[in-house]
């Protein structure tokens, strides 16, 4: 199958944008990770020394996006960071697989006169992205090494309730809950709506948690004022003595609920307030929201085993255009290191 392609790229959002128009918004990307708004406003807020690469493949109806950012001389890697669950090339419609590997293999060749290695992560497989760009880059003739970057522990609700989901919890955790509950010296509520109040609840629980210091809280406070306002926000707080002991970050939309920050005052562990405030987010998430997957978000924090069931890999993937000499060495050293790994 041979497509009329045509490619552009871009190195601002505001140029972008006027192409886009809406086929990157809430409306037509399920994912909050392939919006336009979460990658520009990740750009301004987290990445603004980063210069971005954007560029689109279109075939009449059909879209291609890449978001990139420049590491250097002729490097880039994905406009992404640890805020990202994934990062995928963007489409703009549900196309076969052909269409979607013929648009992303235009992308590849564009991108032969910009850079000469690139590098993203974290790419899910679920949905064969990593496996599809893979392939793409591969068909204009890059050279691409494929690596685990991360794990995504993952809850699929399956059709039960809070309850039933519960009774299948390890018996330390429902033990330590039904203790901690009856001692009724936590307090706990869940905010749908932004306030600044409520926010401040949670930035002093961050600021007094073992967690190291936030990357960029205002794209933080930015991003639940977006999902307030969209009715995905689900803000939880723990408290004890009127002060913020515990804290949580979900967003809650299209079936899924997302676990973007957790934390909790150290002095107050003895209560569990963390643990509590848990078993009402989920509670909340999985007979209110009534949601069929909650997503904890990379990294292998052994307390997420508890809570979840299953586990997804996120990839890395390598690309090198071998015909620029600048990318011999790394490609070398990589033939070098499977060749010994095989041995």
């Amino acid at each position: 199958m041979t497509l009329a392609m045509n490619s552009e790229y871009h190195d601002n959002f505001q140029s972008a944008q006027a192409v886009a128009g809406e086929k990157l918004g809430r409306s037509d990307q399920r994912s909050l990770f392939d919006r336009f708004e979460w990658l520009r406003h990740l750009h301004e807020l987290c990445l603004p020394d980063n210069k971005p690469l954007i560029v689109q493949s279109a075939e009449n109806e059909a879209q291609a996006w890449f978001f990139l950012m420049k590491k250097g001389l002729g490097r880039y890697t994905a406009l992404a960071n640890w805020y990202n669950f994934t990062y995928r090339p963007i489409f703009t419609g549900d196309y076969d697989e052909v269409t979607k590997l013929a648009l992303l293999a235009n992308i590849a060749k564009t991108l032969t006169s910009h850079c000469h290695r690139i590098e993203i992560a974290p790419v899910p497989e679920e949905d064969q992205a990593a496996s599809l760009t893979k392939r793409a880059f591969e068909q204009a003739g890059w050279l691409v090494f494929r690596s685990k970057a991360d794990d995504n522990h993952i809850l699929s609700v399956n059709g039960r309730t809070f309850d039933q989901y519960w009774a299948d919890r390890p018996g330390r955790l429902r033990n330590t809950v039904r203790r901690k509950a009856k001692k009724n010296i936590v307090s706990i509520r869940i905010e749908t709506e932004f306030s600044g109040e409520h926010w401040d609840d949670y930035l002093n629980v961050y600021a007094k948690s073992w967690k190291p210091e936030e990357g960029n809280p205002d794209f933080l406070k930015n991003l639940a004022k977006q999902e307030a306002e969209a009715g995905c926000l689900r803000l939880g707080l723990a408290y004890i003595d009127g002060n913020p002991v515990a804290a949580q970050f979900w967003t809650v939309e299209n079936g899924e609920a997302l676990i973007h920050k957790l934390a909790h005052v150290e002095d107050a562990t003895k209560s569990s307030p963390g643990t509590l405030l848990s078993v009402a987010m989920f509670q909340q998430a999985i007979d209110v929201d009534r949601v069929k997957l909650i997503d904890f978000g990379t990294g292998n924090d052994p307390y997420k085993r508890e809570w979840m069931e299953d586990v997804r890999p996120r990839y890395r993937l390598e690309m090198f255009w071998p015909n620029n000499p600048l990318s011999w060495l790394s490609i070398l050293r990589y033939q070098m290191s499977a060749l010994v790994g095989k041995r």
